[in-house]
């Protein structure tokens, strides 16, 4: 974390930035805002002036320079202005016309609402007459960021300021300086054509002409009466309007009110909330118990579904963000009853907080995650993703192939496809079939089943979401080891083979043998520059089999003749992790916990013991050096995988959680 440094409100940018660097940003910026129209100053690695405005439009954030130092107020954009009420009429001169010529303008204004306008043209057929309705409308929070002024700057004003230990002026740094173009305006246009008699110039003609003026006004007159309070911003569908109107419309998506509002009541809840728990003043969520079912789980549940739609669509900062707020709104022991309370918690602000009110107010529904279930392009990316082997990434490079069901990925690109992927196409509802706790259970004494036949003394952890409290898993985890280091040397490819051999594995899809390459040592350290060891906490780092599992036993497997039945057992998904004994207790501490928990452990170790964590092990950012935390002080190797686990624990200065308190989301 950054020195108490008076910082403005910092949004910052994910361009040219490693996972991991992104992530130490985000935990060094002390006043770090989620919502890109919070913030006083977008931060960002560039260095050019086109790329931040190119960064800016990947946000539909759209800028408009000022002079350097004009003042927070400015201008009143031009929309803001037409919204504020009428003006006096301007008469309107087009080129090549004269004065005389112009079209005559009578105007019908109601405050708030628009304004009508009806053209008499002489210049144009005298045998038409125009209606013209406009009206501009203009959110509450559009105002608010139009009249705002934002300063792009370089990412070294930040890392310049912590180094002086002040922060520095932004002059050198800056960017770009302007006020945010309001795109939340909505112009509706409706022009009217009426048929009149061939004009004569006649006394007939004009009384003909002035009475249909009159009619003109009288109807829409009446039409601003019939109109509801408010405004509905769509022209009144009258006769005037019919087969003969047109539209012109900008954006006109709602926005949600950036300013909580708090009745008399709610403003007392407030007064007598609940102290904020001191465990929930860290950012680390591995420093605090996470339960498995949290009281605001009906609320956290709609958050999870607009994470799904930002990891489908490639947002890894609302990822990100949306994780911290689910992590600590999981921690939160009491139930939640103001938006307020929301605010306060760290990692929510008042982003969340204005979900939570929504949420609160709509009968436990937000518009946000309503829309990404119903969303035609979310429902097949989510569809692509639940393909074991396919990550989002792929699932977005399948749709913008044109694909859009499992047929089309058959028929269209079978052989593009990897082994893990076909399988998961085979199996795609098998797989999407929850696995109940007896089963994983059944499986996981299989495997140590077959690990004690090859070599007595094995010991099994189950560990994933099974260990955490689930009562239906997507897949079976287990971490298998033994007390001997040499029994778990290469021992993945036997275990496989003998599960093999009696029917149990099907498929195997991966078969990694890193851990024993690497003469079963903890992952090397990179050194500590941002991103260099963000490899060291990926996939292979233990040995490990990636299986298609069935059980082979069934009712009347076995006819007379000997023939085989159809084996109606469903397929699943099965890890076998192999891991020396001597870390095999940060192999249970890694496989077990929380995505978010597992995140903040390897953060907590990096900042606040300068230690790399591994599921392989732990080393020294110091030195590079091997830390044995699992060993007692006399250099014992802990007599069980689960005391190792709570002495990994203990090494690392926290305070021990059990599985079930590892819930992160």
């Amino acid at each position: 974390m950054a020195p108490d440094l008076d910082f403005p409100v910092i949004f910052l940018l994910s361009a040219h930035l490693g996972s991991e660097e992104m992530q130490e940003l985000e935990e060094e910026i002390p006043t770090l805002t989620y919502d890109i129209n919070e913030a006083q100053v977008i931060l960002g690695k560039v260095s050019r002036k086109e790329r931040a405005l190119f960064e800016l439009r990947k946000h539909k954030f759209f800028i408009e320079e000022v002079a350097p130092g004009s003042n927070n107020e400015g201008t009143i954009p031009a929309a803001a202005t037409a919204a504020a009420g009428p003006t006096s009429p301007k008469r309107k001169r087009t080129a090549g016309t004269s004065p005389s010529s112009q079209s005559k303008r009578r105007k019908i204004a109601q405050p708030a609402e628009g304004v009508f306008e009806m053209y008499h043209s002489d210049t144009t057929s005298d045998t038409e007459s125009h209606v013209s309705y406009t009206q501009e409308t203009q959110t509450a929070s559009g105002s608010a960021a139009s009249g705002h002024i934002f300063k792009v700057v370089k990412l070294s004003w930040f890392t310049d300021s912590i180094k002086a230990g002040e922060v520095l002026p932004l002059e050198k740094y800056l960017l770009i300086e302007g006020r945010k173009i309001n795109t939340e305006t909505t112009t509706i246009t409706t022009t009217v054509t009426e048929m009149k008699p061939p004009p004569l110039p006649t006394a007939s003609s004009i009384y003909n002409s002035a009475t249909a003026v009159s009619k003109a006004e009288a109807i829409l007159k009446r039409a601003l009466q019939d109109a509801p309070a408010g405004g509905s911003g769509r022209p009144y569908p009258g006769k005037f309007s019919h087969n003969t109107h047109h539209h012109h419309r900008t954006a006109h998506i709602p926005v949600r009110p950036a300013l909580l509002k708090k009745s008399t009541s709610e403003e007392e809840v407030d007064r007598n909330l609940p102290p904020i728990p001191a465990y929930l003043h860290t950012t680390f969520s591995c420093q605090r118990p996470t339960p498995v079912n949290p009281p605001n789980d009906a609320f956290i549940e709609e958050l999870k579904k607009i994470r799904t739609a930002r990891t489908l669509t490639g947002d890894k900062i609302g990822v990100r963000a949306y994780s911290s707020a689910i992590a600590t709104l999981a921690a939160y022991p009491y139930k939640l009853s103001s938006a307020h309370e929301v605010s306060r918690l760290p990692g929510c602000g008042s982003k969340i907080a204005l979900l939570f009110q929504e949420w609160r107010d709509n009968n436990g529904r937000i518009a946000e995650a309503v829309e990404d279930e119903t969303d035609p392009r979310l429902a097949v990316l989510k569809l692509f993703y639940e393909i074991w082997g396919v990550g989002e990434t792929t699932a977005r490079d399948f749709y913008n192939r044109g694909w859009r069901d499992l047929d089309d990925i058959v028929e269209y690109g079978w052989d593009s496809l990897t082994r893990v992927q076909q399988i998961g196409v085979k199996y795609y509802d098998e797989f999407l079939m929850g696995i109940p706790r007896d089963e994983v259970e059944r499986i996981a004494n299989k495997c140590l089943e077959h690990a004690n036949r090859i070599v007595k003394g094995f010991q099994m952890v189950i560990v994933g979401g099974y260990r955490r409290g689930k009562k239906i898993s997507g897949d079976v985890d287990l971490v298998l080891s033994h007390p001997d280091e040499k029994a778990t040397l290469g021992f993945v490819e036997k275990i496989v083979l003998s599960l093999e051999a009696e029917g149990y594995i099907t498929h195997t899809l991966i078969l990694s043998t890193k851990n024993s390459e690497r003469g079963q040592m903890p992952v090397a350290w990179k050194g500590n520059s941002r991103g260099k060891d963000e490899a060291g906490t990926g996939f292979d780092t233990l040995d490990k089999a990636l299986v298609v599992w069935q059980d082979p036993e069934f009712e009347g497997s076995q006819e007379e003749r000997g023939k085989r039945k159809k084996n109606p057992n469903p397929h699943r998904r099965v890890d076998i992790i192999i891991s020396p004994w001597k870390t095999a207790g940060c192999a249970v501490l890694g496989w077990t916990s929380g995505t978010t928990f597992q995140r903040d452990l390897r953060r907590y170790c990096k900042k606040e013991r300068q230690l790399k964590f591994d599921s392989s092990g732990v080393r020294s950012r110091v030195d590079g050096q091997c830390v044995d935390l699992e060993s007692d002080e006399k250099g014992r190797p802990a007599p069980d995988m689960l005391t190792a686990e709570r002495r990994v624990f203990q090494g690392l200065g926290l305070e021990w959680r059990d599985p079930e308190e590892r819930v992160t989301g």
